[in-house]
């Protein structure tokens, strides 16, 4: 089962990604915490772990809040993301993503207050070809959007999470500190579209596509 939440400001879509009746992980939960706590209770569902496919505050800004509720219920849940993009956690974290919101000009000190919450760091340290936690997801390192941007890949379910790597019809930024626009290029190119055309693309922002859709209308790379 795959469950869509979009969250926080910058309408992120956060995925409840179930591979047994009462275990699953959480991908990119980067707001809207209790949002996703409900939803995850309505399902009767407990995460064994958190994933994220890269570092940017709006796929990770939940993490701490959720991890502290599991603990907190008696659940040990351990927080994945690859570690080129570590920095984006833990005592570094702040001064990360200060520099994102610098380059984004956004100068409201209180608003960053209150949107930089502590982001403990990760567990697990992902690397190309690993997979997550107890699932068939493995994955993808595709840099560009960032220098630890993941996508993960099923081949038994035919499905990928993108990230902000790939869009329907469009890519991801690398206007921010540390994006490498021909990076993110050759990631789709040689990574993403060598996949067969009829797996599922479940992005960080917008709607699901299919890299069949993608090889032939996304502008951005054709």
């Amino acid at each position: 089962m795959i469950e869509r939440i979009i969250v926080g400001l910058m309408y992120t879509n956060a995925y409840i990604f179930s591979f047994s009746k009462k275990e699953c992980i959480v991908l990119d939960p980067g707001g809207d915490t209790d949002e996703i706590i409900e939803r995850l209770n309505r399902k009767n569902l407990t995460p064994v772990g958190i994933v994220c496919t890269h570092g940017h505050l709006d796929h990770i800004g939940g993490v701490g809040q959720l991890k502290k509720h599991f603990m907190e219920s008696g659940h040990n849940i351990k927080v994945a993301i690859h570690e080129a993009d570590k920095h984006f956690t833990g005592k570094k974290a702040e001064r990360a993503h200060r520099k994102s919101f610098a380059r984004l000009g956004v100068d409201n000190s209180d608003l960053i207050d209150n949107l930089l919450t502590p982001i403990p760091e990760p567990e697990i340290l992902l690397k190309e070809g690993m997979t997550v936690f107890n699932t068939d997801l493995k994955v993808i390192h595709t840099p560009g959007h960032t220098p630890g941007s993941i996508c993960l890949y099923s081949e038994n379910q035919s499905l990928v999470f993108s990230g902000d790597t790939l869009f329907f019809e469009g890519v991801g930024r690398t206007d921010l500190p540390e994006g490498d626009h021909e990076a993110l290029l050759r990631s789709i190119r040689e990574k993403l579209f060598v996949l067969p055309e009829l797996t599922r693309v479940f992005p960080g922002h917008g709607p699901d596509t299919t890299i069949e859709r993608e090889i032939k209308h996304n502008p951005f790379i054709n």
